[in-house]
Parts: structure tokens; sequence; C-alpha cells
């Protein structure tokens, strides 16, 4: 499968500097599901800048 890294460049929400998997989706997810984490685009804006990617964050702010 080829990744569209330049067009999913355009809704990648990560604002990590230097991320090495952003618009790689598939890495990125893979990543975080490692560390029981969830990817920046699961996160509204003011969530994802905390860097706090953690499944806990996210259902805090769901609740």
């Amino acid at each position: 499968m080829e990744c569209n890294q330049k067009k999913n460049l355009a809704n990648c929400s990560c604002s990590y500097p230097g991320c090495p998997r952003k618009g790689i989706c598939c890495e990125c997810v893979a990543y975080h599901l490692v560390k029981s984490q969830l990817p920046a685009c699961y996160f509204d804006k003011e969530s994802e800048k905390s860097f706090d990617r953690s499944i806990k964050k996210f259902l805090e702010k769901k609740v």
C-alpha cells in the first residue's frame, strides 16, 4: 500500500516539532498504540498542545 504522506499532512494536527511520523498515519497510530496513547488527530487543538496523548486524557474530554 502506498502512503499519501503529502495529502495526509494537510489534515495532520500533530504539533510536535520534528515528528518523523507526520503524515504517515499507519506509523503514527502504531507508535502511539504501543504506548497506550492516541495520535494527535483524536484530540481538539487545545488538548493536543499539552502533548498528553493518553487514552485517559482523551476520555476525560469526552465525559
